[in-house]
């Protein structure tokens, strides 16, 4: 990726409403949390969702999780259930997640949930954070702003030694209280502990008036993005098409000699392949071919994640 200049905003009016207008022409802009500093993109927007990848040299298209300024906002995307109500109501705004089903309809990128059906929702403690999502109007998706397997970051400084360079901004915060990623509860069906953080197990069984399952067998699913096969489309997948076959949806990438049915970047753009991926997948399986045949995506950059969610498409199935 080309670097550009990343701006150091104060966490004054003007600074936060910098950083929202940054936020509303897709660029992304780390913001402190009272755990950890994220790195903020605008949720309904797949190109800022694809940069949030690029960004981070995410090695796959793993669930994001969109925060909030308030629970109305809340209830838009997801399914909303008295489990929600009562743990929201003793742990929000703070640093703890809810992973709930997906509201039909909800207008956020695909990228953000990895294509599941499921959405982790948070609504941070910090009045930073707060000011800023108040200003956007919208839910912001924001992993930790670091590069993919570093050091959370819970200063500023912290943010710039990762990704100076890379990302439009950072509004400075000062240090984090918590410095610890958020605690993460399923309520897609039994409360499961997904992710531990400040908030134990055994604070959480204690709102809810039941006990709290903690996740044993990694190799299960839990959360969405887990297994090797997810969110496959009901068409086979072919990777790495030399060519088409009779019956293929074709997808294409870069420049083609032959026609393809839709292209995820004519001009070879990985952010844009990113942003079109499983927009595209989902419309190609909508047309009930028995096979979608993708060309060769470079390996190399955010193509390394492309080619993680087309091999977990391409999956054997049980």
């Amino acid at each position: 990726m080309s670097e550009i200049a990343t701006q150091r905003l104060n966490a004054d009016p003007e600074g936060i409403a910098r950083a929202a207008q940054i936020l509303r022409e897709g660029q992304l802009v780390a913001l402190p949390t009272e755990t950890v500093y994220g790195l903020g993109g605008d949720a309904t927007n797949d190109r800022a969702v694809a940069r949030i990848y690029e960004a981070k040299g995410r090695p796959s298209f793993n669930p994001l999780i969109v925060h909030l300024a308030d629970l109305d906002a809340v209830k838009r995307l997801v399914v909303w259930s008295d489990l929600a109500d009562t743990v929201a109501a003793a742990f929000w705004p703070g640093p703890l997640t809810l992973v709930l089903p997906l509201r039909e309809g909800a207008p956020v990128s695909k990228l953000v949930t990895a294509g599941m059906d499921t959405l982790a929702v948070r609504m941070p403690a910090n009045p930073v954070a707060r000011a800023l999502l108040s200003e956007f109007g919208g839910p912001v998706a924001a992993p930790s702003a670091n590069r993919s397997g570093r050091i959370s970051p819970t200063r500023p400084e912290h943010v710039l030694e990762s990704l100076d360079g890379r990302i439009a901004a950072v509004l400075d915060g000062g240090r984090c209280d918590v410095g610890l990623e958020s605690t993460i509860l399923g309520l897609a069906g039994k409360p499961t502990l997904l992710r531990p953080g400040r908030i134990g197990p055994d604070e959480l069984s204690r709102a809810l008036g039941r006990p709290v399952l903690e996740r044993k067998d990694r190799d299960k699913i839990s959360a969405p993005g887990q297994l090797a096969s997810h969110y496959a489309p009901s068409a086979r997948v072919r990777l790495n098409a030399a060519e088409w076959l009779p019956g293929d949806a074709r997808l294409g990438f870069g420049a083609t000699e032959g026609d393809c049915d839709l292209n995820l970047s004519p001009s070879g753009d990985l952010v844009e392949a990113a942003a079109n991926l499983f927009e595209y997948l989902h419309r190609l399986d909508e047309t009930g071919a028995e096979t979608i045949a993708v060309m060769p995506i470079p390996h190399v950059g955010l193509g390394v994640a492309i080619n993680d969610r087309l091999s977990r498409a391409a999956a054997p199935r049980d």
